[in-house]
């Protein structure tokens, strides 16, 4: 096996209903092989003609990935095994009537069936490694791709059966409660819900099979597998997605809500994706675009904003002279694009409720800087294969915000909602010369639409890392002036 092209094992999402549980186990692949020819677009809210085939076929045909059956089986053992495999984990073939007992069962069972399945792999790709190294070994890897409850039993794994299990490279989860499940109107699904396993999404449920006590978030990893290692891939769709949206409401997938969604302290991206259906975030070029360049890519690039001074409106800015209080809450839209890319790598939004949240007091008068998104590019994923180039856009919005002077509104007639301190989309293409260094140049819309000129300044962050600094000013009352600070790192070396 050699770097970064490691075995995938794929874990499907909750099954409520028994006929549920019967379409899950008629399908080869899970779900893993379902793809759509509807795009939505954002404004007008008509749909477009796009076909995304699916995640394994797209997989088969840009990373040359095969599937593991032949002549209705799986792979007999014996057989010669390709590391570019998909393996799919059939869990609910035991709740099934027709495959099974009819009985569903904990998500303890399920965890311990992935390592078993896990355990089998690594036995039949390296004979006799597992006896020698266990989980330590160093000729062994898998990548865990898991939608929905599917990265739940991963979490139970790593978490409780197989901490440090250093045989797992990667995980990747789509739209996960990792916080569990909210409803409107009742808070965190209750735990005496036990019918078809609801419970399962519960606070305290979870806290029983991801072993974490009250200390820890229950949306933790606890130091049980690498943070960075762990990708949540977060949808902000709600409207798209069946009857369950009205029970959760605006701000999610129409099922999890956005701030249950992610690992804490983990690299994340927001897609305007629903949970699941023609428009979920699982059969998606969206979804499919972060997942590569995840598993395969070679560079991470952290975006921060490192604000040096919000100037306030005049009336405000005289008001806290005086001493008063002032409260405000900036909104920050960010859209980050590959060049060529008819998708959204990451997208966060106030029209979708999903924008980034900066507070005056512990960010600006702070100093904090504003982490605004981690992206994974890869050279080999580029549009055009011609341009060994990176290129790829940042669009960049920082909404005026309703000012408070001591707890109260301010309002005055010169207030439009709905305005911006900045708003600008940022070109970058990134190069690296024969010693590793890389470069990278940008352009911002207002001055060059759709092109790059200047070059960023950058510095060495740690040995093979770099980090580039673009200034960000709108010098008006009210106006920002602020430093775009991109950390770049290689990624799978």
């Amino acid at each position: 096996m050699q770097r970064p092209y490691y075995p995938i094992i794929y874990v499907r999402g909750y099954a409520m209903t028994s006929g549920e549980v019967e379409n899950t186990v008629a399908d080869p692949y899970m779900g893993f092989n379902l793809g759509s020819t509807k795009l939505r677009q954002q404004y007008p809210k008509s749909v477009v003609r796009h076909v995304f085939e699916s995640p394994l076929v797209r997989l088969m045909k840009d990373e040359g990935y095969t599937d593991t059956y032949i002549d209705g089986a799986e792979v007999p053992v014996g057989r010669p095994l390709s590391p570019k495999s998909v393996w799919i984990y059939r869990y609910y073939e035991e709740a099934s009537k027709a495959l099974g007992t009819g009985q569903a069962s904990e998500i303890e069972v399920y965890a311990k069936g992935l390592l078993d399945l896990i355990n089998q792999l690594h036995d039949r790709y390296v004979p006799g490694d597992r006896a020698r190294f266990g989980t330590n070994s160093e000729q062994f890897r898998v990548y865990l791709v898991a939608h929905s409850m599917g990265g739940l039993i991963c979490r139970c794994l790593l978490q409780n059966f197989s901490r440090n299990d250093q045989r797992v490279d990667k995980v990747f989860t789509y739209a996960t409660p990792h916080g569990g499940i909210d409803l409107r109107g009742v808070g965190n699904v209750p735990g005496f819900l036990g019918v078809a396993n609801v419970d399962t999404f519960n606070e305290g449920r979870m806290r029983e099979y991801l072993m974490l006590d009250r200390t820890r978030p229950v949306n933790s990893l606890d130091g049980a597998f690498p943070e960075e290692r762990f990708f949540s891939l977060v949808g902000t769709n709600h409207d798209d997605y069946g009857m369950a949206r009205f029970a959760v409401g605006p701000m999610s997938d129409g099922l999890v809500r956005i701030a249950n969604a992610y690992a804490a302290d983990t690299p994340r991206a927001f897609v305007h994706r629903s949970h699941s259906g023609h428009y979920g975030i699982v059969n998606s070029e969206d979804g499919y675009q972060n997942l590569r360049r995840f598993l395969f890519g070679n560079v991470r690039v952290d975006a921060f904003l490192d604000i040096e001074e919000i100037m306030l409106p005049p009336a405000v800015d005289h008001a806290k002279a005086e001493g008063h209080a002032i409260r405000a809450d900036y909104l920050v839209d960010l859209i980050v694009r590959v060049r060529g890319g008819r998708w959204d790598l990451h997208r966060r939004t106030s029209s979708e409720g999903s924008a980034i949240l900066v507070d005056y007091a512990k960010h600006v008068e702070a100093k904090r800087p504003v982490h605004l998104a981690s992206v994974f590019l890869s050279n080999t994923a580029r549009v055009d294969a011609t341009r060994p180039t990176l290129g790829f856009s940042l669009d960049l919005g920082v909404q005026v915000p309703e000012y408070q002077l001591d707890g109260q509104p301010f309002w005055r007639k010169d207030h439009y909602d709905g305005g911006f301190l900045f708003r600008d989309k940022l070109n970058l293409e990134a190069t690296t010369d024969d010693g590793g260094r890389w470069q990278v140049r940008y352009g911002w819309d207002t001055a060059s639409p759709n092109a790059v000129g200047h070059e960023a300044r950058g510095e060495t962050l740690i040995p093979g890392s770099w980090v580039f600094e673009v200034p960000v000013l709108q010098n008006t009352k009210p106006g920002l002036k602020a430093t775009l600070r991109l950390e770049t790192r290689p990624w799978n070396e």
